[in-house]
């Protein structure tokens, strides 16, 4: 028995930080019961185009989540906002991350005081990509109690949910200098690998593209079940790994 809200964290979500700009990956299933699995979009953009673009990806409790976005906006769209209280108005994507992290860990505190009865999770965690005007793009891996990482030059990619299976390929082609087209097969690729391995991710995808100094998204897709250029991609895919593997000698 599944208690209201009781969503099983179901996802993969995925984001590189180039030399050329940032692509950002998502799938879409949420699970609330073993009869219940139903779609609901996992990436969220804030912009004000030239001047900030900011994207969270989420995984974990939908409860969490959704409320944490639904606070993040509403402070936005405060008329009295500042600095410090709205992440389009604070001058660094380091304080945009401590404002999301703090906001990720005061909506756990009070759903967790509601949902501890019913022994549920409210354990979620984000993905934080951005950039301002006059400022460099950061990425930032955001845990369920609010502190954080940033991705670098070593580690130019992070990823939350379901992420062993597609994190292979990122290990050996993902570097800073790979190009957005690249990238963008990069993480197509790893969520392809996870989708044929764990049934708990799921279509559609949502990928998004921000070009290094355009403060805005550069594309957004969305990728159905079906789509001819992903099965395409998937079917090549499996193909050169089966030819690789041929050749090897051991």
């Amino acid at each position: 028995m599944f208690a209201a809200g009781s969503e099983t964290p179901m996802t993969y979500c995925v984001g590189l930080l180039l030399n050329d700009g940032m692509v950002l990956l998502s799938d879409t299933r949420t699970n609330a019961g073993l009869d219940n699995i139903a779609t609901y979009r996992k990436t969220f953009v804030f912009e004000a185009p030239g001047e900030r673009v900011v994207t969270i990806l989420t995984a974990g409790s939908l409860s969490v989540t959704q409320t944490m976005v639904a606070r993040l906006r509403e402070a936005i769209e405060d008329p009295e906002a500042t600095p410090d209280t709205s992440i389009m108005l604070a001058p660094t994507m380091l304080q945009v991350a401590e404002m999301v992290g703090a906001e990720l860990a005061s909506v756990r505190h009070d759903i967790d005081g509601k949902m501890n009865a019913a022994k549920v999770s409210t354990s979620a965690s984000l993905i934080l990509a951005g950039q301002r005007a006059g400022g460099a793009m950061r990425l930032f891996l955001i845990y369920p109690e609010g502190n954080f990482i940033e991705a670098t030059e070593d580690t130019p990619f992070l990823q939350i949910g379901e992420h062993k299976y597609g994190k292979p390929i990122l290990d050996r082609v993902v570097r800073p200098e790979t190009s957005l087209e690249d990238a963008q097969k990069a993480v197509l690729l790893s969520m392809d690998s996870t989708l044929r391995s764990n049934l708990s991710v799921g279509m559609p995808l949502d990928m998004t593209v921000i070009v290094r100094d355009e403060c805005r998204v550069g594309s957004r897709r969305r990728i159905e079940a079906g789509d001819t250029d992903f099965v395409r991609m998937s079917e090549a895919w499996s193909l050169a790994l089966r030819e690789a593997f041929t050749r090897i000698e051991i």
